[in-house]
């Protein structure tokens, strides 16, 4: 049995640092073994067919293989189209309404809680919003990302600490569920 995987890389290509070009990705994915593989945009994010059904497992192969290849250790989060569509589906805010630069997902490595996030006083962001999911976050952002001061007040090493976390806009989280369907 094989399963389709979207795979999301923290970090690279932003600023100039941390280069990892697409093309050589996906050659070094298609050497690990996996089948189908594609990229999507220029900031880690691609797609794959692996023969585990084991996301963290899938996972650490390609962080090995990454830092090997490009001399660098990266986060890499491995997620099933499955659990993207259940991401989609699960969503609190009415994504069919907003700009994708509205609406964001950062994705976790492990479940998260609200106690994790009750230093961030909700109100002192508002109109943005955020809402937990299942090893996710939704973070609706009015202004976008880059003028957030809840992504900014959510990032916080106090907040993060002990989390690999990495975040999508909506556009990008619809586009992965598009290429994940088996």
């Amino acid at each position: 049995m094989t399963t389709t995987y979207a795979l999301l890389l923290r970090g690279i290509n932003v600023g100039g640092h941390r280069k990892v070009p697409m093309p050589q990705l996906r050659t070094l994915l298609s050497e690990l073994g996996h089948s189908g593989v594609s990229t999507y945009l220029q900031s880690g994010n691609a797609v794959l067919t692996a023969a585990s059904d084991d996301e963290d497992e899938v996972a650490d192969g390609i962080a090995r293989a990454v830092e090997k290849h490009f001399g660098f250790a990266v986060d890499c989060l491995v997620r099933s189209g499955a659990y993207l569509r259940a991401v989609v589906d699960a969503c609190p805010f009415p994504a069919a309404e907003l700009e994708g630069k509205q609406l964001h997902v950062t994705f976790f490595d492990g479940p998260v809680t609200g106690d994790r996030f009750a230093p961030v006083d909700p109100a002192a962001h508002l109109p943005e919003e955020f809402r937990l999911g299942d090893r996710a976050l939704y973070l609706y952002a009015p202004d976008g990302l880059g003028r957030s001061g809840l992504a900014t007040a959510l990032a916080r090493p106090a907040v993060t600490k002990g989390l690999v976390a990495t975040s999508r806009n909506w556009n990008t989280v619809i586009k992965l569920v598009e290429l994940t369907r088996d």
